[in-house]
């Protein structure tokens, strides 16, 4: 005779308890696809609309001119002396001409300081042909500069922008004066795979595209300050939000920052050089900074200590001196 647990009839063909243990399965599921499902509702992102970010993040001074069919913001700030230098300034990937607003504070009283929002960034936005690739951007980078009418200048370039920077100066030497690298990128990392394998997925990118909460914007953002107390609630929201501009997810995305490996041609930089970089980088090592220093003839070095990858955002008050002394002094 079977022995009847109580609470778990028997169905007559031996199966005790097999409904109330499937059921339980299916409880256990249901509650482990609910909460992925809210994880995921939680993190999903809809586009920020151009025309509201415009309106929130363009400066006094901000223009716009249309380069190759796209309207590119940009800062034009400095003293009204046409001796003044010049120098333009190209940002990083996920950032905006905003990263460079403390040197333009610090230094556009002898210097003039000309920063933009690069193809698929910023408020400028992707390239309505897709050209949003490094090489491309660099003679994007050309045509910008006659847009706005300068020949020739000194350029400044963070991480991505600094490789966009010094592959300028290697093709279009006779517009380049000066150069400052600042946590330039150009020597080959396995870091930059992640972005290969989600453009290689295809369809199925979709998620990674459009899960942005603002905690992984976040952590990104802590990641490049040697320290995070520096970071002001508001940068984490600026970062957040010009990173959800119509657009901008997708040619990130699609970004591939190691095709066409170039590092074998930093050593053709001919212009006097000033690398910058961050004791604490956590992005792209010191020991990079190193190599350019000894790659490109009589580039200088300067490394702060406790700062990140992005220096002269962190501490432009500590920084900016240095680019000052470069641009002037070596007059």
């Amino acid at each position: 005779m079977d022995t009847l647990v109580p609470g778990r009839p028997d169905n007559g063909d031996g199966e005790t308890g097999r409904d109330e243990r499937g059921l339980g399965r299916w409880i256990r599921r249901s509650l482990a696809g609910g909460m992925l499902g809210l994880a995921l509702y939680a993190g999903y992102e809809s586009d920020r609309e151009p025309e509201i970010l415009r309106e929130r993040y363009t400066y006094p001074d901000s223009r716009f001119v249309t380069v190759d069919g796209l309207a590119v913001h940009y800062r034009d700030v400095g003293p009204e002396d046409p001796d003044a230098p010049t120098l333009v300034c190209c940002h990083g990937v996920f950032a905006s001409l905003h990263t460079w607003e403390g040197w333009t504070e610090e230094l556009s009283d002898e210097v003039r300081i000309v920063s933009l929002d690069l193809p698929g960034f910023g408020l400028t936005g992707p390239h309505p042909e897709g050209h949003n690739g490094i090489q491309e951007t660099v003679d994007f980078l050309a045509a910008f500069l006659d847009a706005v009418g300068i020949e020739r200048a000194s350029l400044a370039g963070s991480s991505r922008g600094g490789e966009i920077a010094w592959r300028f100066a290697v093709d279009y030497p006779d517009r380049v004066d000066r150069l400052v690298l600042v946590g330039a990128a150009g020597y080959p990392r396995t870091e930059t795979r992640w972005l290969r394998r989600v453009r290689d997925l295809g369809p199925l990118s979709w998620p990674l595209r459009h899960l942005t909460p603002r905690t992984l914007t976040l952590l990104a953002v802590r990641k490049a300050y040697g320290n995070p107390a520096r970071m002001a609630p508001e940068t984490v929201t600026r970062y957040h939000d010009l990173l959800l501009r119509a657009g901008n997810r997708d040619a990130i995305a699609d970004l591939d920052v190691q095709t066409g490996d170039r590092s074998a041609d930093v050593p053709r930089v001919n212009t006097p050089t000033l690398v910058l970089w961050g004791s604490e980088d956590a992005i792209i090592p010191p020991a990079h900074g190193e190599r350019f220093a000894r790659e490109i003839a009589g580039a200088e070095l300067v490394v702060y200590e406790g700062l990140g990858h992005i220096p002269m955002e962190e501490d432009p008050t500590r920084t900016a001196p240095d680019v000052r002394s470069f641009l002037l002094d070596g007059e």
